[in-house]
Protein backbone atom coordinates (compact mmCIF):
# COMPACT_ATOMS: atom_id res chain seq x y z
CA UNK A 1 0.00 0.00 0.00
CA UNK A 2 3.18 2.56 0.81
CA UNK A 3 4.18 1.60 -2.20
CA UNK A 4 1.12 2.13 -3.91
CA UNK A 5 0.43 5.48 -2.50
CA UNK A 6 4.37 6.61 -2.87
CA UNK A 7 4.34 5.94 -6.68
CA UNK A 8 0.61 7.92 -6.95
CA UNK A 9 1.77 10.83 -5.38
CA UNK A 10 4.76 10.64 -7.77
CA UNK A 11 2.80 10.66 -10.51
CA UNK A 12 0.48 13.46 -9.61
CA UNK A 13 3.72 15.64 -9.04
CA UNK A 14 5.00 14.48 -12.19
CA UNK A 15 1.96 15.89 -14.06
CA UNK A 16 1.23 18.78 -11.84
CA UNK A 17 5.19 20.01 -12.73
CA UNK A 18 5.82 18.24 -15.60
CA UNK A 19 6.25 20.53 -19.41
CA UNK A 20 4.23 19.65 -22.26
CA UNK A 21 4.74 19.03 -25.91
CA UNK A 22 8.70 18.33 -25.69
CA UNK A 23 9.24 21.68 -24.05
CA UNK A 24 11.23 21.41 -20.09
CA UNK A 25 10.23 23.55 -17.30
CA UNK A 26 12.59 23.95 -14.67
CA UNK A 27 11.69 24.80 -10.90
CA UNK A 28 13.97 25.99 -8.64
CA UNK A 29 14.14 26.66 -4.86
CA UNK A 30 17.33 27.65 -2.51
CA UNK A 31 17.89 23.66 -1.92
CA UNK A 32 16.61 21.80 -5.22
CA UNK A 33 15.81 21.94 -8.47
CA UNK A 34 13.42 19.89 -10.32
CA UNK A 35 13.48 19.94 -14.41
CA UNK A 36 10.58 17.94 -16.43
CA UNK A 37 9.61 17.38 -20.04
CA UNK A 38 6.90 15.31 -21.26
CA UNK A 39 6.04 14.29 -25.02
CA UNK A 40 3.06 12.17 -26.42
CA UNK A 41 4.43 9.18 -28.51
CA UNK A 42 3.08 7.32 -31.73
CA UNK A 43 4.39 4.07 -29.95
CA UNK A 44 3.81 1.09 -28.15
CA UNK A 45 5.30 0.85 -24.35
CA UNK A 46 6.91 -2.04 -25.15
CA UNK A 47 9.30 0.00 -28.01
CA UNK A 48 9.89 3.03 -25.47
CA UNK A 49 10.70 0.60 -22.29
CA UNK A 50 13.10 -1.39 -24.97
CA UNK A 51 14.93 1.91 -26.04
CA UNK A 52 14.87 2.89 -22.38
CA UNK A 53 16.57 0.07 -20.53
CA UNK A 54 19.12 -0.91 -23.22
CA UNK A 55 21.82 1.07 -22.15
CA UNK A 56 24.71 -0.34 -24.61
CA UNK A 57 22.33 1.40 -27.14
CA UNK A 58 21.57 4.74 -25.96
CA UNK A 59 24.64 6.78 -28.00
CA UNK A 60 22.81 5.42 -31.19
CA UNK A 61 19.62 7.03 -30.96
CA UNK A 62 19.93 9.92 -27.91
CA UNK A 63 22.00 12.60 -28.55
CA UNK A 64 22.18 13.82 -25.13
CA UNK A 65 24.11 10.57 -23.86
CA UNK A 66 28.07 9.84 -24.69
CA UNK A 67 28.05 6.37 -23.20
CA UNK A 68 26.39 4.04 -20.56
CA UNK A 69 27.62 1.36 -19.04
CA UNK A 70 26.02 -1.20 -17.12
CA UNK A 71 22.85 -2.93 -16.96
CA UNK A 72 19.37 -1.00 -16.49
CA UNK A 73 17.77 -3.84 -14.45
CA UNK A 74 15.97 -4.16 -11.23
CA UNK A 75 19.08 -3.33 -8.70
CA UNK A 76 21.48 -2.54 -11.26
CA UNK A 77 24.24 0.12 -11.29
CA UNK A 78 25.25 2.21 -14.41
CA UNK A 79 28.07 4.70 -15.75
CA UNK A 80 26.79 7.60 -17.95
CA UNK A 81 28.36 10.10 -19.76
CA UNK A 82 26.54 12.90 -20.81
CA UNK A 83 27.34 16.04 -23.65
CA UNK A 84 26.29 18.42 -19.97
CA UNK A 85 29.78 17.59 -18.88
CA UNK A 86 31.44 14.63 -21.18
CA UNK A 87 34.33 14.55 -18.64
CA UNK A 88 32.27 13.17 -15.69
CA UNK A 89 30.60 10.51 -14.91
CA UNK A 90 27.86 9.62 -13.43
CA UNK A 91 27.32 6.69 -11.43
CA UNK A 92 24.07 5.62 -10.92
CA UNK A 93 21.22 3.06 -9.20
CA UNK A 94 18.40 1.70 -10.34
CA UNK A 95 16.08 2.62 -7.56
CA UNK A 96 12.93 1.80 -9.65
CA UNK A 97 11.84 -0.77 -12.60
CA UNK A 98 8.11 -0.99 -13.72
CA UNK A 99 8.21 -2.19 -17.12
CA UNK A 100 6.82 -0.36 -19.90
CA UNK A 101 5.29 2.28 -16.60
CA UNK A 102 8.57 3.33 -14.45
CA UNK A 103 12.32 3.58 -14.18
CA UNK A 104 14.13 5.62 -11.80
CA UNK A 105 17.69 6.06 -11.09
CA UNK A 106 19.95 8.58 -9.42
CA UNK A 107 22.60 9.02 -6.47
CA UNK A 108 23.04 10.88 -3.64
CA UNK A 109 22.02 14.44 -5.33
CA UNK A 110 19.23 13.34 -7.06
CA UNK A 111 17.05 10.80 -9.27
CA UNK A 112 15.64 10.85 -12.79
CA UNK A 113 12.54 9.26 -13.38
CA UNK A 114 10.83 8.35 -16.48
CA UNK A 115 7.22 7.55 -16.81
CA UNK A 116 4.98 6.13 -19.32
CA UNK A 117 1.36 6.85 -19.47
CA UNK A 118 -1.15 5.25 -22.53
CA UNK A 119 -3.19 7.49 -23.87
CA UNK A 120 -6.02 7.68 -26.07
CA UNK A 121 -4.21 7.75 -29.54
CA UNK A 122 -2.61 4.43 -29.14
CA UNK A 123 -0.03 5.65 -28.22
CA UNK A 124 1.74 6.92 -25.13
CA UNK A 125 2.76 10.36 -22.95
CA UNK A 126 6.61 9.73 -21.85
CA UNK A 127 7.78 12.46 -18.96
CA UNK A 128 10.88 12.63 -17.80
CA UNK A 129 11.63 14.72 -14.86
CA UNK A 130 14.95 15.17 -12.41
CA UNK A 131 15.15 16.59 -8.82
CA UNK A 132 18.92 17.14 -7.38
CA UNK A 133 19.68 19.10 -4.11
CA UNK A 134 20.27 19.20 -1.08
CA UNK A 135 21.48 20.62 2.05
CA UNK A 136 24.67 21.51 0.53
CA UNK A 137 22.85 22.40 -2.97
CA UNK A 138 23.50 26.50 -2.83
CA UNK A 139 27.22 26.01 -2.61
CA UNK A 140 27.57 24.45 -6.09
CA UNK A 141 24.06 24.70 -7.87
CA UNK A 142 25.86 27.79 -10.11
CA UNK A 143 28.27 25.42 -11.71
CA UNK A 144 25.29 22.97 -12.66
CA UNK A 145 24.17 23.72 -16.53
CA UNK A 146 20.55 24.35 -17.03
CA UNK A 147 19.02 20.83 -18.25
CA UNK A 148 16.48 22.29 -20.42
CA UNK A 149 17.85 21.97 -23.55
CA UNK A 150 19.22 18.56 -22.99
CA UNK A 151 15.81 17.09 -21.95
CA UNK A 152 14.11 18.28 -24.71
CA UNK A 153 16.61 17.22 -26.76
CA UNK A 154 16.50 13.77 -24.87
CA UNK A 155 12.49 13.61 -25.44
CA UNK A 156 12.67 14.52 -29.07
CA UNK A 157 15.24 11.98 -29.74
CA UNK A 158 13.05 9.11 -27.96
CA UNK A 159 10.55 9.90 -30.04
CA UNK A 160 11.65 10.04 -33.58
CA UNK A 161 13.40 6.47 -33.09
CA UNK A 162 10.24 5.08 -30.96
CA UNK A 163 8.48 5.68 -33.88
CA UNK A 164 10.53 4.91 -36.26
CA UNK A 165 10.28 1.80 -35.02
CA UNK A 166 6.66 1.16 -34.72
CA UNK A 167 6.23 2.72 -38.73
CA UNK A 168 8.65 -0.27 -39.30
CA UNK A 169 6.06 -2.83 -37.95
Amino acid sequence: MKQLITFLTAMIMTTVLTAQNGKAKTVKTTFHRETSVSIDIQSDPAIVWALLTNASDFPRWNSTVVSIEGQIAPGGKIKLKSTLDEKRTFKLKIKEFVPDQRLVWGDGQGNRVFTLIKNGNEGLTFSMSEKIGGAMFPMYAKMIPSFDQSFEQFAADLKREAELIQSSK
